[in-house]
């Protein structure tokens, strides 16, 4: 189960929920952008950074670790401080370590007892959280990834109803429903995606024009940001003519342009979209 790629995720599309494990207000979300980094020297990358808008902002570290690793404070904390040597101009940072449950975490280390006992690092363990009826919507679906089996289908069902009224998470009720059903789906891989839009009441809701419109926007949307992604990757800010291009990707399906996008000169891709 890739459990760091739903978490990464929910932080991108939701970075208050991320703030909401760090104990924190999530409204500080509003000026926080969720990514990961690349420390060039090294080839070292971290998954999840929170990158404040402010040079005196907080920049938040996050892990995600459903396996069990003696190694994760050495690996954790030597990347963090390879990131703080390469950008010196950061302001001050903080740490978060997800697991699902205590018997994960690293044995007790004295080369770290000074870092993790102060309010530096935070260690979150999912099982230990409220259940999910209590938790705000972001957190119940963070929860919902260990909760197990036997209550998880109707757990999920609560939270997709919870969804038609509760709006706090920065999630619309199509992006909500979405990661519900990706967590089902990771926990009954041996279920087919319609036996799951079945258990959890989805065919009826799948098959209404609100959805639908809704479900093509959010397409739309990520397309957008995977278009915007690589040619960023390839030639650093876009300017107008390449924010063209990518709005006019962004209802094309990939296989017609993703080549293009790998291997075009700047030039030859406005030339070909931006039309």
């Amino acid at each position: 189960m890739k459990t760091d790629t739903i978490f990464y995720a929910l932080f991108q599309s939701a970075p208050g929920i991320f703030f909401e494990l760090m104990g924190q207000s999530p409204e500080l979300a509003q000026n926080y952008d969720f990514r990961s980094v690349e420390v060039k020297q090294t080839a070292f990358r971290l998954d999840g950074v929170m990158l404040p808008e402010r040079l005196d902002g907080t920049v938040y570290f996050g892990e995600v670790q459903f396996q069990s690793d003696e190694q994760l404070y050495h690996r954790f904390f030597a990347e963090l401080f390879l990131y703080l040597k390469q950008f010196p101009e950061t302001h001050d940072w903080k740490g978060l370590l997800i697991y699902p449950r205590r018997s994960l975490q690293p044995k007790s280390s004295r080369l770290f007892e000074e870092l993790l006992a102060g309010e530096r690092v935070r260690q979150v363990f999912l099982d230990e959280l409220e259940a999910i009826d209590r938790l705000p919507l972001g957190l119940g679906l963070v929860k919902l990834v260990v909760e197990p089996e036997q209550s998880a289908p109707e757990k999920a069902r609560r939270l997709i109803e919870r969804a038609r009224t509760e709006e706090d998470v920065g999630l619309s009720r199509q992006a909500i429903v979405e990661f519900v059903e990706t967590i089902i789906v990771y926990k009954f891989t041996h279920l087919s995606r319609e036996e799951i839009e079945a258990m959890l009441g989805l065919s009826e809701l799948k098959n209404t024009r609100v959805y639908q419109e809704a479900s093509e926007e959010g397409a739309q949307k990520r397309q957008r940001e995977i278009v915007a992604t690589i040619l960023s990757s390839r030639f650093g800010n876009l300017d107008q003519g390449l924010l063209n291009v990518v709005e006019c990707l962004a209802n094309k399906p990939s296989s017609e342009f993703m080549a293009a996008l790998l291997t075009d000169s700047r030039e030859a891709l406005i030339e070909r979209f931006d039309r």
